[in-house]
Protein backbone atom coordinates (compact mmCIF):
# COMPACT_ATOMS: atom_id res chain seq x y z
CA UNK A 1 0.00 0.00 0.00
CA UNK A 2 2.33 2.89 -1.00
CA UNK A 3 -0.21 5.44 -2.58
CA UNK A 4 0.26 8.27 -0.70
CA UNK A 5 -2.76 9.01 1.17
CA UNK A 6 -3.26 5.35 2.20
CA UNK A 7 0.10 5.73 3.70
CA UNK A 8 -0.62 9.10 5.75
CA UNK A 9 -3.11 6.94 7.84
CA UNK A 10 -1.24 4.19 7.57
CA UNK A 11 2.11 5.80 9.11
CA UNK A 12 -0.08 8.13 11.96
CA UNK A 13 -1.85 5.00 13.39
CA UNK A 14 1.20 3.51 13.21
CA UNK A 15 3.11 6.47 15.22
CA UNK A 16 6.02 6.61 12.42
CA UNK A 17 7.30 9.64 11.45
CA UNK A 18 6.16 11.20 7.99
CA UNK A 19 5.30 14.54 5.70
CA UNK A 20 3.82 15.06 2.65
CA UNK A 21 3.79 18.42 1.30
CA UNK A 22 2.59 20.44 -1.96
CA UNK A 23 4.79 22.99 -3.76
CA UNK A 24 2.43 26.12 -4.68
CA UNK A 25 0.90 25.90 -7.76
CA UNK A 26 1.97 22.84 -8.05
CA UNK A 27 -0.23 19.44 -8.78
CA UNK A 28 2.07 17.18 -7.22
CA UNK A 29 2.46 15.88 -3.98
CA UNK A 30 5.22 14.40 -2.30
CA UNK A 31 5.37 12.35 0.47
CA UNK A 32 8.29 11.16 2.60
CA UNK A 33 7.78 7.92 5.56
CA UNK A 34 10.44 7.05 8.20
CA UNK A 35 11.17 3.56 8.59
CA UNK A 36 11.80 4.25 12.84
CA UNK A 37 10.47 7.01 15.20
CA UNK A 38 14.32 8.15 16.40
CA UNK A 39 14.02 11.58 16.42
CA UNK A 40 16.94 13.14 14.46
CA UNK A 41 18.19 16.45 14.29
CA UNK A 42 20.02 19.04 11.82
CA UNK A 43 24.06 19.22 12.03
CA UNK A 44 25.21 21.81 9.40
CA UNK A 45 22.59 22.03 6.44
CA UNK A 46 24.93 19.69 4.42
CA UNK A 47 22.50 16.82 4.91
CA UNK A 48 19.70 15.69 2.77
CA UNK A 49 16.10 15.25 3.45
CA UNK A 50 13.22 17.89 4.59
CA UNK A 51 13.94 20.42 7.88
CA UNK A 52 11.40 21.20 10.40
CA UNK A 53 12.97 23.94 12.25
CA UNK A 54 11.72 26.26 15.30
CA UNK A 55 11.22 30.02 15.53
CA UNK A 56 14.27 30.46 18.09
CA UNK A 57 17.71 29.43 16.58
CA UNK A 58 18.66 27.93 19.90
CA UNK A 59 16.49 25.33 19.85
CA UNK A 60 17.40 22.65 17.52
CA UNK A 61 16.22 21.82 13.78
CA UNK A 62 14.06 18.42 13.67
CA UNK A 63 15.10 16.35 10.19
CA UNK A 64 13.87 13.73 8.25
CA UNK A 65 16.86 12.23 5.99
CA UNK A 66 16.09 11.23 2.61
CA UNK A 67 18.50 8.32 3.29
CA UNK A 68 16.07 4.96 4.12
CA UNK A 69 12.89 7.03 3.76
CA UNK A 70 9.81 5.82 1.30
CA UNK A 71 9.55 8.74 -1.17
CA UNK A 72 6.21 8.75 -3.03
CA UNK A 73 5.00 11.59 -5.18
CA UNK A 74 1.77 11.90 -6.75
CA UNK A 75 -0.41 14.39 -8.69
CA UNK A 76 -4.07 14.63 -6.62
CA UNK A 77 -7.21 15.61 -8.30
CA UNK A 78 -9.10 17.75 -5.29
CA UNK A 79 -12.04 19.76 -5.40
CA UNK A 80 -12.33 22.94 -3.71
CA UNK A 81 -14.67 22.86 -0.64
CA UNK A 82 -15.08 25.60 1.98
CA UNK A 83 -15.81 24.49 5.66
CA UNK A 84 -17.23 26.62 8.33
CA UNK A 85 -15.83 26.17 11.95
CA UNK A 86 -15.61 28.72 14.01
CA UNK A 87 -15.52 26.35 17.92
CA UNK A 88 -13.17 28.82 19.22
CA UNK A 89 -12.50 28.12 23.23
CA UNK A 90 -10.30 31.28 23.29
CA UNK A 91 -10.68 33.54 20.83
CA UNK A 92 -12.70 36.37 23.64
CA UNK A 93 -10.38 35.56 26.34
CA UNK A 94 -7.33 36.33 24.10
CA UNK A 95 -8.79 39.67 22.97
CA UNK A 96 -8.10 41.78 25.86
CA UNK A 97 -4.80 39.81 26.21
CA UNK A 98 -3.47 40.60 22.63
CA UNK A 99 -4.80 44.26 22.43
CA UNK A 100 -3.16 45.08 25.52
CA UNK A 101 0.20 43.80 24.16
CA UNK A 102 -0.27 45.32 21.10
CA UNK A 103 -0.29 48.62 22.76
CA UNK A 104 2.51 47.97 24.50
CA UNK A 105 4.20 47.21 21.26
CA UNK A 106 3.33 50.46 19.98
CA UNK A 107 4.36 52.81 23.01
CA UNK A 108 7.46 50.71 23.35
CA UNK A 109 8.66 51.48 19.21
CA UNK A 110 7.68 55.22 19.84
CA UNK A 111 9.84 55.21 22.62
CA UNK A 112 12.64 53.29 22.07
CA UNK A 113 14.85 51.91 18.65
CA UNK A 114 12.75 49.24 17.99
CA UNK A 115 10.89 49.66 14.71
CA UNK A 116 8.64 46.78 14.05
CA UNK A 117 8.07 43.60 16.14
CA UNK A 118 5.76 40.84 15.18
CA UNK A 119 2.74 40.04 17.92
CA UNK A 120 1.27 36.55 17.84
CA UNK A 121 -1.30 34.18 19.85
CA UNK A 122 -2.36 30.71 20.11
CA UNK A 123 -6.50 29.88 19.20
CA UNK A 124 -7.51 26.55 20.34
CA UNK A 125 -10.55 24.99 18.73
CA UNK A 126 -11.81 21.54 20.16
CA UNK A 127 -12.39 18.53 17.84
CA UNK A 128 -14.68 15.69 17.97
CA UNK A 129 -11.85 13.52 16.04
CA UNK A 130 -8.91 14.02 14.33
CA UNK A 131 -9.33 12.66 10.40
CA UNK A 132 -5.74 13.50 8.98
CA UNK A 133 -5.96 12.67 5.71
CA UNK A 134 -9.20 14.86 5.21
CA UNK A 135 -8.18 17.85 6.86
CA UNK A 136 -5.01 17.33 4.80
CA UNK A 137 -7.39 17.32 1.40
CA UNK A 138 -9.09 19.97 2.18
CA UNK A 139 -6.03 22.22 2.95
CA UNK A 140 -4.61 21.02 -0.22
CA UNK A 141 -8.03 21.93 -2.59
CA UNK A 142 -8.65 25.25 -0.88
CA UNK A 143 -5.12 26.49 -1.18
CA UNK A 144 -3.40 25.87 -4.35
CA UNK A 145 -0.79 28.98 -4.58
CA UNK A 146 0.01 27.84 -1.09
CA UNK A 147 3.03 25.35 0.44
CA UNK A 148 0.33 22.64 2.10
CA UNK A 149 1.88 20.26 4.52
CA UNK A 150 1.34 17.73 7.19
CA UNK A 151 4.25 16.72 9.82
CA UNK A 152 4.19 14.45 11.85
CA UNK A 153 6.61 13.04 14.31
CA UNK A 154 5.38 10.89 17.93
CA UNK A 155 7.74 12.48 20.01
CA UNK A 156 7.19 15.99 18.32
CA UNK A 157 3.82 15.88 17.59
CA UNK A 158 0.93 16.42 14.32
CA UNK A 159 1.20 20.09 12.57
CA UNK A 160 -0.54 21.00 9.35
CA UNK A 161 -0.09 24.43 7.73
CA UNK A 162 -0.99 26.57 4.42
CA UNK A 163 1.91 29.33 4.23
CA UNK A 164 2.30 31.65 1.24
CA UNK A 165 5.89 32.67 2.14
CA UNK A 166 9.15 31.32 0.76
CA UNK A 167 12.11 31.56 2.97
CA UNK A 168 14.67 30.49 0.36
CA UNK A 169 14.97 28.88 -2.41
CA UNK A 170 18.56 27.85 -3.76
CA UNK A 171 20.14 25.48 -6.51
CA UNK A 172 24.15 25.33 -6.60
CA UNK A 173 25.12 28.65 -5.57
CA UNK A 174 22.19 30.86 -6.73
CA UNK A 175 19.27 31.84 -4.43
CA UNK A 176 16.12 33.13 -4.31
CA UNK A 177 14.41 34.74 -1.15
CA UNK A 178 11.28 36.94 -0.42
CA UNK A 179 9.67 39.90 1.53
CA UNK A 180 6.14 39.32 2.46
CA UNK A 181 4.55 41.76 5.05
CA UNK A 182 1.21 43.71 4.84
CA UNK A 183 -2.32 42.06 5.40
CA UNK A 184 -6.01 42.56 3.93
CA UNK A 185 -9.27 40.52 3.09
CA UNK A 186 -9.36 39.44 -0.27
CA UNK A 187 -12.36 41.17 -1.89
CA UNK A 188 -13.52 38.95 -4.93
CA UNK A 189 -15.06 41.99 -6.73
CA UNK A 190 -11.72 44.14 -7.03
CA UNK A 191 -8.55 43.18 -9.56
CA UNK A 192 -5.80 41.91 -7.00
CA UNK A 193 -3.61 44.30 -8.55
CA UNK A 194 -5.59 47.34 -8.23
CA UNK A 195 -5.50 46.66 -4.26
CA UNK A 196 -4.93 49.92 -2.85
CA UNK A 197 -2.01 49.72 0.13
CA UNK A 198 -2.07 52.35 3.27
CA UNK A 199 1.16 53.82 4.31
CA UNK A 200 1.60 51.63 7.41
CA UNK A 201 1.87 48.47 5.03
CA UNK A 202 3.95 50.01 2.43
CA UNK A 203 6.23 50.73 5.06
CA UNK A 204 6.44 47.52 7.38
CA UNK A 205 7.10 45.36 3.51
CA UNK A 206 9.99 48.30 2.82
CA UNK A 207 11.16 47.52 6.45
CA UNK A 208 11.40 43.45 5.51
CA UNK A 209 12.75 44.11 2.07
CA UNK A 210 15.51 46.97 3.36
CA UNK A 211 16.41 43.43 5.91
CA UNK A 212 17.02 41.09 3.34
CA UNK A 213 19.66 43.14 1.08
CA UNK A 214 21.61 44.54 4.20
CA UNK A 215 21.66 41.28 5.77
CA UNK A 216 22.60 39.59 1.91
CA UNK A 217 25.14 42.17 0.87
CA UNK A 218 28.57 40.25 2.28
CA UNK A 219 27.48 36.78 1.81
CA UNK A 220 25.87 37.42 -1.74
CA UNK A 221 26.75 39.11 -4.95
CA UNK A 222 24.51 40.27 -8.27
CA UNK A 223 21.63 40.90 -6.03
CA UNK A 224 18.69 41.95 -7.86
CA UNK A 225 15.19 43.27 -6.16
CA UNK A 226 11.84 43.01 -7.60
CA UNK A 227 9.20 45.52 -7.68
CA UNK A 228 6.65 44.30 -4.73
CA UNK A 229 3.41 42.54 -5.97
CA UNK A 230 -0.03 42.18 -4.53
CA UNK A 231 -0.39 38.28 -4.20
CA UNK A 232 -3.60 36.18 -2.56
CA UNK A 233 -3.22 33.34 0.25
CA UNK A 234 -6.60 32.05 0.51
CA UNK A 235 -8.92 34.99 1.91
CA UNK A 236 -6.05 37.15 2.38
CA UNK A 237 -3.98 39.34 0.31
CA UNK A 238 -0.41 40.54 1.12
CA UNK A 239 2.47 42.74 -0.39
CA UNK A 240 5.52 40.59 -1.68
CA UNK A 241 8.67 41.23 -3.37
CA UNK A 242 11.42 38.59 -4.76
CA UNK A 243 15.24 39.21 -3.93
CA UNK A 244 17.77 37.18 -5.82
CA UNK A 245 21.55 36.65 -6.31
CA UNK A 246 24.86 34.39 -6.39
CA UNK A 247 26.55 33.04 -3.04
CA UNK A 248 29.61 34.73 -2.59
CA UNK A 249 32.81 31.77 -2.15
CA UNK A 250 33.28 31.89 1.05
CA UNK A 251 29.60 31.81 1.62
CA UNK A 252 27.19 28.60 2.53
CA UNK A 253 23.74 27.45 2.92
CA UNK A 254 23.91 27.87 6.57
CA UNK A 255 25.18 31.18 6.36
CA UNK A 256 22.03 32.14 4.07
CA UNK A 257 19.63 30.93 6.48
CA UNK A 258 20.97 32.01 9.59
CA UNK A 259 21.41 35.37 7.48
CA UNK A 260 17.50 35.47 6.91
CA UNK A 261 15.91 33.54 9.92
CA UNK A 262 13.97 34.90 11.50
CA UNK A 263 13.23 37.61 9.30
CA UNK A 264 11.68 41.07 10.10
CA UNK A 265 8.31 39.63 8.70
CA UNK A 266 7.94 36.84 11.44
CA UNK A 267 10.37 38.40 14.94
CA UNK A 268 10.79 42.60 13.72
CA UNK A 269 13.46 45.07 13.67
CA UNK A 270 16.26 45.24 15.21
CA UNK A 271 16.47 41.61 15.29
CA UNK A 272 17.49 41.19 18.79
CA UNK A 273 15.47 43.59 20.41
CA UNK A 274 12.30 42.31 18.57
CA UNK A 275 13.10 38.64 19.73
CA UNK A 276 13.65 40.17 23.20
CA UNK A 277 10.07 41.92 23.44
CA UNK A 278 7.95 38.57 22.05
CA UNK A 279 10.07 36.37 24.97
CA UNK A 280 9.41 38.42 27.60
CA UNK A 281 5.65 39.59 26.35
CA UNK A 282 3.80 37.14 24.20
CA UNK A 283 3.57 34.58 27.20
CA UNK A 284 3.65 31.30 25.26
CA UNK A 285 6.23 29.36 23.19
CA UNK A 286 5.80 29.40 19.72
CA UNK A 287 7.88 26.55 18.74
CA UNK A 288 7.71 25.57 15.23
CA UNK A 289 5.07 28.38 14.17
CA UNK A 290 7.31 30.99 12.41
CA UNK A 291 10.11 28.55 12.11
CA UNK A 292 10.75 27.13 8.34
CA UNK A 293 10.40 23.87 6.83
CA UNK A 294 11.31 22.17 3.23
CA UNK A 295 13.69 20.32 1.34
CA UNK A 296 17.17 20.21 2.21
CA UNK A 297 19.73 19.19 -0.64
CA UNK A 298 17.85 17.60 -3.00
CA UNK A 299 18.59 16.67 -6.44
CA UNK A 300 16.43 18.30 -9.24
CA UNK A 301 15.24 15.52 -11.80
CA UNK A 302 17.87 16.47 -14.80
CA UNK A 303 20.77 17.32 -12.84
CA UNK A 304 23.54 16.63 -9.65
CA UNK A 305 22.58 19.98 -9.08
CA UNK A 306 21.05 20.29 -5.67
CA UNK A 307 18.20 21.98 -4.55
CA UNK A 308 16.71 23.40 -1.37
CA UNK A 309 13.50 24.64 -0.72
CA UNK A 310 12.51 25.97 2.88
CA UNK A 311 9.35 28.28 3.63
CA UNK A 312 8.34 30.31 6.68
CA UNK A 313 5.90 27.90 8.72
CA UNK A 314 3.33 30.78 8.72
CA UNK A 315 -0.77 29.91 8.55
CA UNK A 316 -0.50 26.67 10.26
CA UNK A 317 -1.12 24.84 13.47
CA UNK A 318 -0.94 22.11 16.04
CA UNK A 319 -3.16 19.05 17.29
CA UNK A 320 -2.84 17.60 20.20
CA UNK A 321 -5.62 15.44 21.94
CA UNK A 322 -8.82 16.11 19.72
CA UNK A 323 -7.70 19.93 20.17
CA UNK A 324 -6.43 22.25 17.41
CA UNK A 325 -4.07 25.47 18.35
CA UNK A 326 -4.05 27.68 15.61
CA UNK A 327 -1.27 30.28 15.74
CA UNK A 328 -1.78 33.68 14.28
CA UNK A 329 0.27 37.11 14.59
CA UNK A 330 0.72 40.39 12.67
CA UNK A 331 3.62 42.77 12.02
CA UNK A 332 3.43 46.10 14.50
CA UNK A 333 4.78 49.27 13.67
CA UNK A 334 4.48 53.27 15.02
CA UNK A 335 1.41 53.28 12.89
CA UNK A 336 -0.33 50.32 13.79
CA UNK A 337 -3.96 50.19 15.28
CA UNK A 338 -4.19 47.59 18.01
CA UNK A 339 -8.08 46.41 17.63
CA UNK A 340 -7.36 46.34 13.43
CA UNK A 341 -4.45 44.03 14.72
CA UNK A 342 -6.86 41.74 16.75
CA UNK A 343 -9.09 41.98 13.56
CA UNK A 344 -6.06 40.84 11.20
CA UNK A 345 -5.08 37.78 13.61
CA UNK A 346 -9.29 36.96 13.38
CA UNK A 347 -9.29 36.37 9.88
CA UNK A 348 -5.89 34.62 9.45
CA UNK A 349 -7.19 32.42 12.15
CA UNK A 350 -9.43 31.54 9.40
CA UNK A 351 -7.57 29.98 7.20
CA UNK A 352 -7.22 27.24 9.17
CA UNK A 353 -10.34 26.96 11.18
CA UNK A 354 -12.27 26.54 7.73
CA UNK A 355 -11.01 23.31 7.01
CA UNK A 356 -11.16 21.70 10.67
Amino acid sequence: MNSLLPKIAQHYQNKLPFVAYRKPNKKEVSGIFMQDDILKFIHNFKEQGFVFAPFTKEEKAVFFPIKNALRISEKLALEQEFYKNTNSISAKGNKVKHISIVEKAIDTIKNSLLQKVVISREEIVNLSEVAVVEIYKRLLATYTNAFVYVWYHPKVGLWFGATPETLLFTKGNTFKTMSLAGTQLYNSNESIQRTIWKSKELEEQQLVTDFIENQLKDIGKELHVDKTETVRAGNLLHLKTKVTGVLKENSNLETLIRALHPTPAVCGLPRDLANDFIVNNENYKRTFYTGFLGELNLNSSNSETKNSQLFVNLRCMRIENQKATIYVGGGITKDSNAAKEWEETVSKALTMKQVL
